[in-house]
């Protein structure tokens, strides 16, 4: 019964506490300010990763611009 009330206290406890058991950052605030301009970075340069691979960053030939296709 003991075990089963310990048992029952740490998921309560768990539970109710907020964000993750160990921090994803560090607690000193200039490599802080570091990791999350990283990560931001990261983040930020997703999209354009993300248009490259699919081919999506190519000129369209919907435009109302003439685009030259050869090599210059």
């Amino acid at each position: 019964m003991r075990k089963l009330l310990l048992a029952v206290l740490a998921a309560v406890s768990l539970s109710t506490s907020t964000g993750c058991l160990t921090p994803i950052y560090s607690g000193d605030p200039g490599r802080r300010t570091q990791q999350l301009i990283y990560t931001s970075e990261n983040l930020r340069m997703f999209l354009e990763d993300w248009e490259r691979a699919w081919l999506l960053d190519q000129p369209s030939h919907m435009s109302p611009h003439r685009t030259h296709g050869g090599i210059m």
